[in-house]
């Protein structure tokens, strides 16, 4: 009979603290979020939850950093190998919004610490990704412009600030409603008003 693991390793205690983070920003604000309800999600004393992170901002570090490098590994590269940058703007929409579907705390931890007043490291790392992610909306956006794929006049800075907010508001609506978990119902129908908002018609191809 195998013995069952009773101890994890400083990696993997770090790795779960992360994901009941997550899990707890998706029932409640996460300012309200204490060191004592995080210890108790994972079932240990805050005394070793300390051990594992300094201080409670290390903790909301860790938290960002998470989502950050999920973003980047799904978000960021969603729709490569395909030729059409439209196309793989909407993988790129469909997978944020699958992710935040699979993770409703994430928005919520997101937002509050864009709302820090001051400098953090967690802030810091969460404006790093939404620059980067703005980025790659405005790479996809300019190929598909010398593709002739936009219609003309479209103003690409626009377009791209457009896509970004279409994400968030369709994720800020889907908190005020309380069913982040059911975001990917709307997204199609959504992307696609956006996209007849930027594609070239037909006639009107370079």
């Amino acid at each position: 009979m195998k013995s069952i693991r009773k101890h994890l390793s400083g990696g993997e205690r770090r790795e779960q603290t992360v994901e009941a983070v997550i899990k707890l920003c998706a029932r409640a604000d996460p300012a309200t979020v204490t060191t004592e309800e995080i210890a108790r999600q994972i079932r240990v004393t805050q005394g070793a939850l300390f051990r594992h992170f300094p201080t409670k901002d290390a903790i909301w570090e860790a938290v960002v950093e998470w989502v950050a490098a999920r973003i980047a590994d799904r978000v960021m590269t969603a729709g490569v190998g395909l030729e059409d940058p439209l196309q793989v703007l909407e993988a790129m929409f469909r997978a944020h919004v699958d992710f935040i579907a699979r993770h409703p705390g994430v928005p919520g931890v997101l937002l509050g610490q864009l709302q820090h007043a001051g400098s953090t490291p967690a802030k810091e790392i969460a404006r790093v990704m939404l620059e980067r992610y703005r980025n790659r909306v405005m790479t996809l956006l300019r190929e598909a412009w010398e593709k002739g794929l936009l219609r003309a006049g479209l103003s690409l800075e626009a377009a791209a600030i457009q896509f970004v907010g279409m994400v968030q508001g369709l994720v800020l609506q889907s908190l005020i409603a309380g069913k982040v978990a059911r975001i990917d119902e709307q997204a199609p129908a959504i992307f696609e008003i956006y996209l007849s908002g930027i594609r070239a018609k037909e006639k009107d191809k370079r």
